[in-house]
């Protein structure tokens, strides 16, 4: 199996031979030259990995994938719930676990898996917001706001479950497209 550099050496490689060339190589597929990788630049997710841009923005989906599964440490979850603006009772609502087992947790626990899940949900969520809105203060107003859409509940308060969470990315993607309800 390759990694993501192999994979993308043997693109740039491929990418430079000659028609002719190409040809010769009968295991590679005659398709045009894309990378199918997906990147997370995302400023929340600097701040909630804690890792160089760099790293943190070439990490793909699996390379998430594979940190949720390992959980995170409970600082990192409180250093996303301080960014986004959220007490550690809203914080606690949304990852569906008390207050108090929260608090119980030494700052350097690993969290569980759905734990971290919810974590990495809630920054691809509000680095998305920050993206349309333009500004993440702007959207975390918007966040807290009541809303027609949502039947005056605020965005935030949808968070609790998965059908919240794509609620509020759908409603994302009508403001980035002047689609208002």
């Amino acid at each position: 199996m390759l990694n993501n550099f192999e994979i993308r050496q043997n693109v740039i490689i491929f990418g430079l031979m000659s028609e002719k060339e190409k040809h010769k190589l009968s295991f590679y597929v005659n398709e045009p030259m894309a990378l199918y990788v997906t990147k997370n630049n995302g400023s929340l997710f600097n701040n909630l990995f804690g890792s160089n841009s760099k790293q943190v923005s070439a990490m793909s989906d699996f390379d998430m994938l594979q940190l949720t599964r390992n959980g995170l440490p409970k600082r990192l979850l409180l250093s996303l719930a301080k960014r986004i603006s959220l007490t550690i009772q809203e914080f606690a609502d949304i990852m569906h676990i008390s207050e108090r087992t929260l608090q119980r947790y030494d700052d350097d626990a690993i969290i569980k898996t759905e734990y971290a899940e919810k974590a990495v949900e809630l920054a691809r969520l509000y680095t998305r917001g920050e993206e349309v809105f333009g500004s993440l203060d702007k959207f975390k107003t918007w966040m807290k706001t009541p809303l027609h859409v949502f039947k005056g509940e605020t965005p935030v308060s949808l968070l609790d479950s998965s059908v919240g969470f794509d609620m509020v990315f759908k409603e994302l993607g009508r403001i980035e497209h002047g689609i208002f309800a």
